[in-house]
C-alpha cells in the first residue's frame, strides 16, 4: 500500500478508535439486562427495547453518560411498567457510574503510532458526545501533545465536517478523517470530500453501524484492522 507524503491533516476520532470505550457500556448493559431480570422478556428481546429508547434518548439528550442514565431508568420503567422505586434507580444509576470510574484504556500501539504520525503530519482529534466528559477522557488520555487541535461536536454530520473543513482551512484532498463508526466517522467525512480510514473495532456501539459507503474518485476510502497500521500508510 502506497504511503501518503507528508503534510496531510488527519482528522482522528476518540472512543473505540484511540481508547477502549463501547466495552464498559456493553458491561453495564448486561448487569442491567440481569437486574432487570424480565418475566417475559428474553435478554436479546430487553437489548432491543434498549436500542429503541438509546435512539429516542439521543435525540433529546445527546451523548454520553447522562444519556445513557437516562436511557436505562426509561428502559427499566417502559418493561416493569411502573416507577422505579428511589433503590431500584440507584442501582440502576450505578451502571453507569462504573462507566465513569473507569481509568483510560489506550488501545494498542496507540501513543507509539501518534508520535509516528505527528512528526509528518497535522493531527486534530474530532470526537462527538458531551463536551465535559469528551474532553476530561482526553485530558486523561495523555495523548494531547500529538494534536494541534481538538473538536468536540454534537454530532458528526456532512454538515459539521464541512464547518471543521473550513475552520481549520482544511484542503480535503489532503484531509482524512479516521474511525471506526461507519455512520459517525465514514460516511459523513465522505459526504463532506474528505478521504476516510475506517477502523475495524469489534465492540463498535449497534447505533453506529451502518453499511459503508463508497468513495467517489478521487477520494479514497482505506479499512484497517489496527490503529498501528496508520504508520504504514502515513
Amino acid at each position: 500500500m502506497q504511503r501518503f507524503p507528508a503534510g496531510q491533516t488527519l482528522l482522528i476520532d476518540a472512543d473505540d478508535t484511540l481508547w477502549e470505550n463501547n466495552v464498559y457500556f456493553e458491561r453495564a448493559i448486561a448487569a442491567f439486562i440481569g437486574y432487570l431480570n424480565h418475566r417475559t422478556y428474553t435478554p436479546a428481546e430487553v437489548r432491543k427495547v434498549l436500542n429503541e429508547v438509546e435512539r429516542e434518548t439521543v435525540l433529546s439528550h445527546g451523548y454520553g453518560l447522562k444519556s445513557f442514565s437516562h436511557s436505562l431508568v426509561t428502559c427499566f420503567e417502559r418493561l416493569s411498567g411502573s416507577p422505579l422505586s428511589d433503590h431500584a434507580r440507584r442501582r440502576v444509576l450505578g451502571f453507569a457510574q462504573a462507566i465513569a470510574d473507569q481509568e483510560i484504556e489506550l488501545l494498542p500501539q496507540v501513543e507509539e503510532t501518534l508520535g509516528m504520525l505527528s512528526a509528518r503530519h497535522r493531527l486534530i482529534l474530532m470526537t462527538k458526545g458531551n463536551h465535559a466528559e469528551q474532553a476530561d477522557k482526553f485530558a486523561r488520555s495523555g495523548l494531547a501533545d500529538y494534536f494541534s487541535a481538538v473538536e468536540i461536536v454534537a454530532e458528526k454530520d456532512p454538515k459539521t465536517y464541512r464547518a471543521v473543513i473550513a475552520r481549520h482551512g482544511l484542503s480535503p484532498n489532503a484531509s482524512w478523517m479516521i474511525g471506526n463508526s461507519p455512520k459517525s466517522d465514514i460516511n459523513p467525512a465522505l459526504a463532506a470530500g474528505l478521504h476516510a480510514v475506517f477502523l475495524f473495532h469489534k465492540d463498535t456501539w449497534v447505533l453506529e453501524h451502518a453499511e459503508i459507503s463508497q468513495a467517489a474518485p478521487p477520494q479514497r476510502l482505506i479499512e484497517l484492522d489496527a490503529f498501528a497500521m496508520l504508520a504504514e500508510i502515513f
